[in-house]
């Protein structure tokens, strides 16, 4: 809608995870590093931890972007899968017909695969992304798997990609075996001010942007301030800060049209306010290790789980009225655009 506007050729801040728009920070490039390392090994599991929306499947698109020829890479997405439903899954990625068959047969069909692949002069790499909702279980199952070998190397070498919450499960005292199997590991760290201020340059300019600097210093400390560095975050917000500055007519961005954003941004997201009271207890909570009050009651799993559900639901739902209302401006603004042709030419 806006990129005529700026001169750009495609949209810079699509949430969906865009090799050609990868912006290696320092994490970023350490977690590529590694990855790249582990493919050269051939061997070992190679562990990328990061927050929601910090760019973990954007560095797996990358790999996958320039991987070599003799590697055959198949990526999941992980529900809470039983080993039992890992290896169906891990069959089908690798197009082996799982109709019908039962678990050994599958892991028969498998090693018969990957034995035809080695024969062939090639491996195969299994990239398992938002691994923390694997079972202990099924994370062990992907150890077993790494078993299928041939002259000593592993015929299958296996990534895996998840948030925080994959920390603690490969630290259980039952995971020993398959943490000595791990070769390297990373946690990606959300970006700096500075690097934050790159990131939006480098995907402005990888979109076709050649002018001059688009946004004020100010502008790039209140992004980085409310997105705290989530490079996901941050696309959401700057793909909504151009569409303000274009329907304004902005010549630059400023701290002033950044705040205008994000106060229609919170209302979205439903975010709480928080009255000054409130946020000195939070403080001296967090100052204090205290835990913050929920009515007396420290609720379990299940319960914030749903909460987390409902949440979701609702986010999801402001989004798509947020889309029809975009759609609605572009079409009024495309009916006022040819009302104006037509005046110019009477």
């Amino acid at each position: 809608m806006y990129e005529s506007h700026y001169g750009l050729n495609s949209k810079p801040f699509q949430l969906t995870p865009d090799p050609a728009f990868f912006f290696a920070s320092k994490w970023h490039k350490r977690a590529m590093s590694y990855l790249q390392y582990g493919l050269s090994q051939a061997e070992g599991f190679i562990v990328i931890t990061g927050g929601i929306g910090t760019g973990k499947t954007t560095i797996a698109n990358s790999l996958l972007a320039d991987i070599e020829d003799d590697i055959v890479a198949a990526q999941i997405v992980t529900p809470k899968l039983n080993p039992d439903e890992l290896v169906k899954m891990v069959a089908s990625k690798f197009n082996i017909d799982v109709a019908n068959k039962t678990k050994t047969d599958l892991l028969e069909a498998l090693e018969a695969f990957l034995y035809g692949l080695s024969k062939q002069g090639k491996r195969a790499l299994l990239l398992v992304d938002e691994a923390q909702n694997l079972p202990l279980e099924t994370i062990e199952e992907l150890r077993m798997l790494s078993n299928f070998q041939q002259a000593g190397k592993p015929l299958l070498q296996s990534f895996l990609l998840g948030q925080e919450e994959l920390q603690p499960i490969l630290r259980a005292p039952n995971m020993e075996q398959f943490r000595q199997r791990i070769v390297a590991s990373c946690h990606l760290a959300p970006l700096s001010v500075e690097e934050c201020r790159e990131y939006i340059e480098y995907r402005m300019h990888n979109a076709g942007w050649n002018g001059t600097s688009l946004f004020s210093d100010d502008a790039f400390k209140r992004i980085h301030d409310f997105t705290t560095g989530i490079p996901r975050k941050i696309n959401t917000l700057m793909d909504r800060i151009l569409l303000y500055g274009f329907l304004e007519e902005l010549e630059q961005l400023d701290g002033d049209a950044v705040n205008a954003v994000v106060s229609e941004v919170k209302e979205e997201m439903f975010e709480p306010v928080v009255t000054a009271p409130e946020q000195s207890r939070s403080i001296k909570q967090q100052v204090s290790g205290e835990l913050p009050e929920h009515d007396g009651e420290v609720r379990d799993v299940e319960y914030y789980k749903t909460m987390l559900n409902e949440l979701v639901d609702a986010l999801d739902s402001a989004i798509s009225h947020k889309v029809k209302l975009t759609q609605y401006i572009d079409k009024l603004l495309k009916k006022k655009y040819k009302a104006y042709v037509r005046l110019k030419d009477d």
